[in-house]
């Protein structure tokens, strides 16, 4: 990389309806906007999103992916959502290169869309829908040290002004969300949540130490209760590995009445 890159992972919220005036998303939308407000306007932007698996990391190249609506049970307005960012194929070659080159075989997808872990969180961070992004799949193995890998692979990208972002959730238990906020529920939500925070951003620990914590992130407290299924996690995995340091910041809000977090790198050349 020859020009800081801003790497970010996000707490997405519940399919569109962050989009849709829920009160359970009104602060993790005002967290969005307000990081967008903050932060150095990107000339494009890779989204890894927790929505996507593939047998191997797959790239969106096309120059205009239509967007997927996976969500299903929501009011006609949500499949009416629009968000009409051009792909950016050369980006897309840089990141199937950047791994092949490591020997992790990609694939580019010239047909797939945008899923919600893309439009949702971008249509609240930058309206205009005129910044080129491409999305990178997970691998449906959902291997931690797989996805760390493939973060550092991203190191080699040359992209003047891009940003990165890891959409997921830090706190993804379904039945949990609709079940009733317990001081038992609250401590085990919190207690995670404070585990991530500390890995992704204490200066104290060595980044080799790090690494570990985040492969063998099952050992954290209430790891699966907090994820039950860890695709929502790995995002912050290929951050992280992107990023080879602590977090420089750390974003606390609550969506659907849990504690969630974010996390910001600042990655200069």
């Amino acid at each position: 990389m020859t020009t800081p890159t801003d790497i970010l992972f996000i707490s997405h919220g519940g399919g569109p309806m962050p989009l849709l005036g829920d009160p359970g998303h009104r602060e993790m939308v005002e967290r969005l906007q307000e990081i967008a407000g903050q932060l150095h306007r990107p000339s494009a932007i890779l989204v890894i999103s927790a929505h996507w698996e593939e047998s191997v990391p797959t790239i969106t190249s096309g120059a205009n992916p239509p967007l997927i609506y996976d969500y299903h049970g929501f009011p006609p307005e949500a499949y009416e959502i629009a968000y009409p960012c051009p792909g950016e194929p050369a980006l897309a070659r840089q990141v199937h290169q950047a791994l092949e080159k490591v020997g992790i075989s990609a694939r580019l997808d010239d047909r797939r869309g945008f899923d919600h872990g893309l439009f949702v969180p971008l249509k609240l961070m930058y309206p205009e829908a005129n910044i080129p992004c491409v999305q990178l799949s997970l691998v449906s193995s959902l291997d931690a040290a797989t996805h760390l890998a493939i973060g550092k692979a991203l190191q080699a990208l040359d992209v003047d002004d891009l940003m990165v972002i890891g959409s997921g959730f830090s706190f993804h238990n379904m039945q949990a969300f609709f079940a009733p906020n317990t001081p038992n529920s609250q401590a085990r939500n919190q207690e995670f949540e404070d585990w991530l925070e500390e890995t992704c951003s204490s200066t104290e620990i060595e980044e080799a130490e790090r690494a570990e914590r985040l492969i063998h992130w099952e050992r954290a407290p209430h790891a699966r209760f907090c994820h039950p299924r860890e695709e929502h996690l790995l995002p912050l995995h290929v951050c992280y590995g992107l990023a080879g340091q602590p977090s420089e910041t750390h974003i606390a809000t609550k969506v659907l009445g849990k504690t969630s977090g974010m996390f910001h790198w600042r990655v200069a050349p």
